[in-house]
Formats: structure tokens, sequence, C-alpha cells
């Protein structure tokens, strides 16, 4: 079991979303992934992650990241695909499963991320059950998610070793995201100009942590409670504890009362442009709850 911990920003809904994200992926490629926070430093807080085998468990997600295809899958039979932006689809045939019901447009079709004989599924954004689906990008019927990802996996392809100490600090010019690091996003009303007015002008996103928040909030989401309004939280590891398994931190995200150290926040969001369409991140407050 090799463990290791990256510094985090508990008021980023996206680093907080993007360590289960970790998490997740450390689970599907190594086996028995453990993880936690640790705010014992205010001043420098960490997310430690453990997993089966010697191999630094940060490092080998990043690894695969920068090494993985992506492409779309779609109900058989139902004429979706992706072709229109360079991502192949894979239509699912017979008797095995899809993750919802048949999507309205390509955009919200699954995508796989396939390197070294591993996939790993995204699918947050089509989920059909009470939960919600944490979507943020806009346009139900425009530019996928799995060009998206594919999109943010073209720049981390250069990620280094040196990036293995501090992810999230990782960021390269980016025109589209999935709005989850909120340091890229803004509202040209409140800052009183729009970038896309300004052809010299490169917004700098976070690709690392948007490919990463998509994959984590897989099993887990932030608790909705109203359109621009959600509430997430995060369990602490202790000398006592050590690190949880996922389901832990999945549980945690949507804000139960669990038995373990646990911190609260409160995520607003705004309309950057059409009300109804895309949201971004506004401002993060933490609360006592419950």
């Amino acid at each position: 079991m090799a463990d290791a911990s990256i510094p985090v920003d508990l008021f980023n809904p996206g680093q907080v979303f993007a360590c289960l994200g970790f998490l997740e992926a450390a689970d599907v490629l190594l086996g028995e992934a453990e993880g936690g926070f640790d705010w014992t430093d205010e001043a420098n807080v960490r997310f430690q992650l453990g997993a089966k085998g010697d191999k630094n468990p940060f490092a080998a997600v990043l690894q695969f990241l920068a090494a993985a295809k992506v492409f779309a899958q779609a109900p058989g039979g139902s004429g979706l695909s992706t072709a229109k932006w360079g991502i192949l689809t894979e239509e699912i045939n017979g008797n095995a499963p899809y993750p919802y019901p048949t999507p309205q447009s390509p955009a919200t079709l699954p995508a796989v991320l396939v390197a070294s004989g591993k996939a790993i599924l995204i699918d947050h954004w089509g989920d059909a059950t009470n939960r919600d689906a944490a979507k943020f990008w806009a346009g139900s019927g425009g530019y996928p998610g799995a060009a998206l990802a594919r999109d943010a996996l073209d720049l981390v392809r250069d990620c280094s070793i040196s990036d293995v100490e501090d992810p999230f600090a990782f960021c390269r010019p980016q025109s589209s995201s999935y709005r989850f690091d909120w340091r890229r996003d803004y509202i040209p009303i409140d800052a009183g100009f729009s970038p896309n007015d300004h052809g010299d002008m490169n917004m700098m996103g976070f690709p690392l942590i948007e490919i990463l928040a998509a994959i984590g909030l897989g099993n887990a989401r932030p608790k909705r409670l109203r359109k621009l309004e959600y509430r997430y939280s995060v369990i602490g590891k202790t000398a006592a504890d050590g690190l949880y398994a996922p389901t832990f931190l999945r549980a945690a995200l949507g804000c139960p009362a669990l038995p373990f150290p646990q911190r609260f926040f409160r995520m607003r969001l705004g309309w950057p442009g059409k009300e109804n369409q895309a949201r971004c991140i506004t401002n993060i407050t933490e609360e006592r709850y419950p």
C-alpha cells in the first residue's frame, strides 16, 4: 500500500470534486483506494490518497490521463454520434447496461477514458435519478461532454513529475470547460467586460481539475438546495481513523451528518450568459451544518 498527499483548497469545489476523482481513478487503476482530507494545518490543507501497490497513486492517475483516449457511448439504434466533433462513438447493443435513458442529443452521451487496458466512465451529466446532475456547462444540443473531456486531456498530456506534488496548480490556456474551477470563470456584467470581445486575451484554465472533477462526480454529488445554490462537505482524517474507503468520501459530499471530523460549505452560482444555460461558481462560504 502506497500513499501520498497533495495541497487542496477546500473553498474551491472543483478541487474537492477532483480529489474524489483521484480517489475513483486510483481505485480503478490500482485497487483498494482510500483517502482523507487533513486540515490540521489550516495554512497547508492536504488530501491524502492511498492505493494498492508501491506506486504513488497521484502519479499513476496522471500517467493514465496523459495516455488516455476518449470515446462516447450511445444506445444501440439511437442514431446519436459525436463523430462531428472528432470523437469515436461506440454503440451499446443487446443486454449491455446503459447508465440512463437515451439522451435527446449527443451532448450528454457518456464519455469513456481508455488507456493500458483500463477504462474510466464519465456520465454524471446524464443522471436521471433523484440526484442533481451537477451539469454546469451549457447546451443540451451543443458541444458534447465527451469533446470537453478530449479537450481537457489534450491540455494535460505534458503533465510532468513536478506536477504530482501540486497538480491543482497546473494551468493552461483553456477556451471551454465543465466550469468546475471557478478561478477561470466570470460573469461579464460583474467583471465589467467580456474576454470573448478581446481576441488577444487567453483565459487560463485548470484542465486537470476539470477532468478529475468530472470523474469524481460519477458516484457522488453535492447537495442541491436550488438551481444556483449547493452544499458540499468533506471528512477529515485523524491519527486514529487513518484514511477512508471511497464509500465514506462519496457520502460526505452530499452533506449527511457523519461520525467523523467534518466541514460544510455552501456554493453559489450565477448565469454568465443566458439564464437557464451555463452556470458558473461565484461564491463559497463555510457554515455550520447540520
